[in-house]
């Protein structure tokens, strides 16, 4: 069915899309949630409704993990996160780039939050696991889905590899710093392919492949169609994030992504110093000048609370190292101070307006005009429509900036390591029209000019063979048979080994083994490289790459590197980035270079595979891969224990079949395909689609585990599509209010403001009117909860609230506005006239008095940072002595307030005396122009 269908489709008979106000849900028999609604907006409610209830756990998991919150219930395990997240400033960079969306983009946004604020209660009241951590949900804010986005890709591409260089580069030569470039465990990748019309029985192009990620309780990806009047899409999404951004099927066009492997992420060493009034300053171009730095806290599930200190330069947050209070100097090599330069932090810009456009795209050429838009993470693209047209690019934001930035990290005080104006062009490239395919799988091909480390190539060469299209000039016809969207599956669960190539050829002619030694390598030299679930000579073959691993890492050439007592592996770098510079594994990953380039003479190469070979002679063991290649999935649970839902699986890191033990390390695997997909451009029907668990993030529920078997053993599920196949679920029935196409009175970062300024190191602060009726329900939330109780109404409704702020709108000298800090509701700041107010007949009004009321939204609580309020006062304050004829400010918080007297006092104000007012007992206190040092 393509886009133009949705409007007569007649789902079980009943007309049209249900109520234009709500949504209906129906599942087909594997329970994936498809979604309609009379609009984009409705529908994006819809999305964000049915995550809340399939996925609530994952999603206040994520919620906590862009907040830097986890280890509040997940105890000392999770701190390291928590404090990249705050030194790295996820959630101030989501707040950011909110502020930034298109308004329509920013509607939708809010809309999806609109329903997984709806929807979190019952479905946290369905997950066993919020009891389990005695967790209650928390509510999602407008920009949250920026921050799930944006804490799943930042270490995508790799930053912390740098590290691994430098000290390799330290302790073995710059001309080593590239020696273990290969897919290391910190990164993610994927396979995906296209085959054009004259390549399927069909006739139409088909597009296939599969993400590789950590395997995560409950998956990473959600099945899920999405279908209003304006598009009808199935495909992948991520929960917690709207729309389908990297896998999806339009019915008219098709596309999929893996990762570029581009370099995009600058690491820069720092020198800071403590000032005499315990200020930070950096050294740049120019010198030494003030940064921002604020102190958080980080609260620990039986332990005690963490103070994080987080300091951001001009080139952006520092991620590792600490101020030092003495004289600046050169950092010793074991204690690094090193920021993060990334470009949604520089440009406020995620890439969120790309969203809403892939929805909407019915052709190769829409998808690619969206494309150009997108900025994170830089993905290769591959797409296709059913006119046949077909996509090959790159998409992404790579900054301009010297090639050293890439290698290593740079000093931040050199301004030659300065990014420069504009980005990187990205690179495309045609669908060869001679073999009719293309390939993708994090090789060094398209984006080599992007990027420095890459995938081995062994994955891509792999699939172009099983397609039948070998690289290379020479072929003048299109090889291989025509292929079906059910044939595909046999190049998913591909196992043959390639990288096995190097180490085999050495144990060939390994010299001087003994029989028991011999008759391995005669064994193994019969082997058909494949890591077939039930092969034994698999299993053989892992135990003797692991036991070169570990003579290499003995070896005194690369002691240097693998020593126990490196003090930058163990604590300059903080545990986080331990992936990235755990030796072994390195060394497993880039086994084949190492047996291949001229580290070792070829003779010493020779005689640690025969002492291996030795080794795992002597000790015999019949097991088959499958016994021992098993997947061990991350769930986010305390004391959490994998549940065994399949049997030992085939396949290794340089695989079709990717599922990536460590070599050397464990046969286990955490990492492996997280979904599989096949987009059949000919009938939409005929896709094909899988998870490693189920569509349900539930525990218990049937379609928990149900695609299990299906994963494990290389089968994939149809893409129901005919609506009278599925079945209406009982939640579909709920009615819910559809957010209204935005407005400049329904999207706050729409009116005009009254007073716009920035505060460095904060933001930048809007003044806009409230509107009664449209801020209603945002301005009820703030006031009702514990932390305004001083404010006085805890027990008002809605409706009670909207009359009083709509009563304050009718007075000319009362007034209302939200604070918007970089585009999102902040704060709420009134004004009002004292001698027009019941205060003025509690003190003796002066000529130029102006009064102000003040309540913080609740994003000072969990998340925001130190100095918050003192921030946006600084803005109101501005606002309110703009006008010369405000001559003295006038506040009156709640006598017992003790916290907002302490703030007034810090920011220059004087107090005087309490009052007695019908509803409380206040303490006056007075800001004069004088004392701020204005004329």
């Amino acid at each position: 069915m393509t886009t133009a269908d949705v409007d007569s489709e007649r789902p079980n008979g009943r007309s049209g899309h249900g109520p234009a106000d709500g949504f209906e849900v129906f599942r087909d028999d594997w329970g994936i949630p498809h979604l309609k609604a009379g609009s984009a907006l409705a529908l994006a409610r819809a999305q964000g409704h049915n995550a809340a209830l399939d996925r609530a756990w994952q999603l206040e998991t994520e919620r906590h993990r862009v907040l830097g919150t986890t280890a509040a219930y997940l105890g000392a395990e999770a701190v390291d996160w928590d404090r990249f997240a705050r030194r790295a400033r996820l959630a101030d960079t989501a707040r950011r780039c909110f502020g930034r969306l298109a308004p329509s983009t920013a509607a939708w946004v809010t809309a999806y939050v609109d329903g997984v604020n709806a929807g979190l209660a019952e479905g946290a009241a369905r997950a066993p696991e919020f009891a389990a951590a005695g967790l209650a949900p928390g509510r999602w804010e407008p920009w949250t889905p920026l921050g799930v986005w944006l804490s799943t890709h930042i270490l995508f591409a790799g930053f912390p590899t740098k590290l691994w260089r430098e000290e390799v580069a330290r302790r073995l030569g710059d001309d080593r710093a590239t020696l273990f470039a290969t897919d290391g465990p910190g990164t993610s990748g994927s396979n995906g392919w296209l085959l054009t019309g004259a390549r399927t029985t069909t006739g139409a192009p088909v597009v296939a492949g599969d993400p590789h990620r950590f395997i995560e309780d409950p998956g990473v990806y959600q099945q899920i169609r999405l279908a209003c009047p304006e598009f009808d899409v199935v495909g992948l999404a991520v929960p917690g994030v709207p729309g389908i951004a990297h896998f999806g099927h339009a019915g008219g066009v098709a596309w999929a992504i893996t990762n570029a492997m581009a370099d995009y992420q600058d690491l820069y060493r720092e020198r800071l110093r403590r000032t005499p009034d315990g200020g930070v300053e950096a050294l740049g171009p120019d010198g030494w000048y003030p940064v921002h730095a604020h102190t958080e806290t980080v609260e620990v599930a039986g332990g005690e609370p963490e103070t994080v200190e987080i300091v951001e330069t001009d080139r952006g947050p520092v991620i590792i190292g600490d101020v030092h209070d003495d004289s600046p100097g050169d950092e010793a090599p074991d204690a690094p101070v090193i920021s993060l330069r990334y470009p949604p932090r520089v440009t406020g810009d995620l890439g969120f307006d790309v969203l809403p456009a892939l929805l909407r795209a019915r052709t190769v050429a829409d998808l690619d005009t969206a494309l150009d838009g997108w900025v994170e993470p830089v993905n290769v693209v591959l797409a296709a429509d059913t006119t046949g047209a077909t996509l090959h690019r790159v998409a992404g934001h790579v900054p301009v900036r010297p090639h050293e930035n890439r290698l290593r990290v740079v000093p931040a005080h050199d301004p030659a390591y300065a990014w420069r104006e504009g980005a990187e062009p990205l690179p495309r490239t045609e669908v060869d029209p001679v073999t009719g395919t293309a390939v993708m799988a994090n090789e060094r091909g398209l984006a080599a000019p992007l990027g420095i480390e890459f995938a081995p190539p062994h994955r891509a060469r792999r699939i172009r063979e099983l397609l039948g299209a070998p690289p290379g000039a020479g072929a003048r016809r299109l090889t291989g048979p025509p292929w079906s969207s059910a044939d595909m599956a046999a190049v998913h669960t591909d196992t043959r080994l390639a990288s096995s190539r190097q180490l085999l050829s050495l144990l060939a002619w390994a010299p001087d083994l003994g029989p028991d030694a011999e008759r391995l390598r005669d064994r193994l030299l019969l082997w058909d490289r494949h890591m077939d679930a039930d092969s034994a000579d698999a299993t053989l073959y892992s135990r003797l790459r692991a036991d070169v691993v570990h003579r290499l890492a003995a070896h005194p050439a690369l002691r240097p590197v693998t020593g126990d007592a490196d003090p930058w592996r163990s604590a300059a770098y903080p545990p986080l980035f331990r992936p990235w510079l755990a030796a072994v594994p390195r060394i497993g990953y880039a086994l084949e270079t190492l047996l291949t380039v001229g580290l070792l003479p070829y003779e010493e190469r020779l005689a640690i595979v025969a002492a291996s070979a030795e080794a795992v002679a002597a000790t015999p063991a019949e097991s088959s891969w499958g016994q021992v290649h098993r997947v061990a999935p991350w769930q986010a649970m305390p004391d959490a224990t994998p549940e065994e839902v399949w049997p030992g699986l085939a396949g290794d890191h340089d695989c079709v079949l990717s599922t990536s033990s460590v070599p050397g390390i464990t046969d286990l695997f955490a990492r492996g395909p997280a979904a599989r997909y096949v987009w059949d451009l000919a009938r939409r029907e005929d896709s094909l689609w899988v998870v490693p668990f189920g569509a349900s993030g539930v525990p218990g529920s049937a379609h928990h585990r149900d695609q299990s078997e299906l994963w494990a053993s290389g089968r994939l599920a149809p893409v129901t599509t005919d609506w009278n196949l599925l079945h209406r679920t009982e939640e579909s029935t709920t009615t819910m209010t559809t957010t209204p196409e935005p407005t400049a009175s329904t999207v706050p970062a729409l009116r005009p403001a009254v007073h716009e300024q920035k505060v460095e190191g904060f933001g930048v602060v809007r003044l806009v009117p409230v509107d009664p009726a449209a801020d209603a329900e945002l301005l009820h939330r703030w006031v009702t909860e514990e932390r305004a109780r001083f404010w006085g109404m805890a027990d008002h409704t809605r409706e009670q609230v909207q009359e009083i702020y709509a009563f304050v709108d009718s007075l000319p000298t009362h007034h209302a506005y939200l604070a918007l800090r970089d585009g999102v509701p902040a704060a709420l700041f009134q004004t009002y006239e004292p001698d027009a107010d019941p205060v003025g007949e509690c003190y003796d009004v002066q000529p130029g008095d102006f009064g102000i009321h003040l309540l913080i939204a609740p994003a000072e609580g969990e998340g925001a940072v130190k100095g918050y309020t003192d921030a946006l006062l600084t803005a109101f304050i501005g606002y309110v002595f703009s006008d010369p004829a405000h001559l003295r400010v006038v506040v009156e918080p709640d006598a017992r307030n003790e916290k907002a007297l302490a703030r007034m006092v810090r920011v220059g104000f004087e107090l005087g005396p309490e009052i007695e007012k019908p509803e409380k007992t206040a303490r006056l206190a007075f800001l004069t122009r004088a004392a701020l040092g204005l004329a």
